[in-house]
């Protein structure tokens, strides 16, 4: 078993990462999900959140998405997998991912990917699931 702290990581490489091992039979679990960052200007990535959630048809049928910061990177991951095949469903069933870290995870030793970092972001512009999350309506 895996577990990633997904503190000050981007949102896709950590993403990548865990739908890569999760393929290959680990079970993976990711905590501290509200810190994980998203590259790009706040108001832009907030607009663009926006519009995400605005566009749907018929709204009882259309797509549901998520307000809470561990179903948001949880969601990102899937977009990784070939979610349409059993291998993929599978390995989405081995994932879990935690808001903070919980009591059963607390003394377990976690991995923090360097080549993941924000550091290596040229740019400080960055917004953290939370802000996302609580900027749609989540708490």
């Amino acid at each position: 078993m895996k577990i990633y702290d997904g503190k000050d990581l981007l949102l896709g490489r950590l993403a990548s990462r865990v739908a890569k091992d999760a393929l290959l039979g680990e079970e993976v679990k990711v905590v501290n999900c509200e810190k994980i960052m998203v590259s790009g200007k706040k108001v832009v990535v907030f607009t663009e959140e926006k519009v995400r959630r605005a566009r749907k048809g018929y709204p009882l049928k259309s797509a549901k998405r998520t307000r809470l910061a561990d179903r948001y990177v949880r969601r990102s991951i899937r977009g990784m997998l070939p979610w349409k095949q059993t291998r993929g469903k599978d390995a989405f069933k081995r994932i879990m991912c935690y808001t903070g870290i919980p009591d059963i995870l607390a003394d377990k030793e976690l991995i923090t990917l360097q080549d993941s970092s924000i550091k290596k972001l040229p740019t400080r512009n960055r917004v953290t699931v939370g802000e996302i999350c609580k900027h749609v309506g989540g708490k």
